[in-house]
């Protein structure tokens, strides 16, 4: 398992923002859903392709594939339209010392 890795301080990453890091080869894509944050494989599950090129619904905790318009659920990964019908791996997320972390825990 890999160490945590290191985000962003909180104040970096308001309630409806995203960003991206990365944990060795892994791009996560970390989102601020109403004070609470969610980390998310960032690739979409249909079709490869970067979820945080979409765009991050803060307000119903979505974000949407920009390439064909599958959208995820952000708190658990899961598809909640065509054309994705698998989830997107979802990763642990802390908040320590003022700042935001993650890791891939695969």
């Amino acid at each position: 398992m890999s160490e945590w890795t290191r985000v962003c301080a909180t104040s970096e990453l308001l309630p409806g923002e995203s960003t991206v890091t990365w944990d060795g080869d892994t791009p996560i894509l970390v989102c601020n859903y109403d004070g609470d944050y969610y980390a998310l494989e960032d690739k979409c599950s249909h079709a490869d392709y970067e979820l945080s090129a979409g765009s991050f619904d803060g307000q119903a905790a979505t974000v949407e594939c920009v390439l064909h318009g599958a959208k995820f659920d952000v708190r658990d990964g899961r598809a909640l339209c065509a054309p994705a019908y698998a989830p997107v791996p979802r990763f642990p997320v802390k908040v320590e010392d003022g700042a935001v972390w993650t890791r891939d825990d695969r």
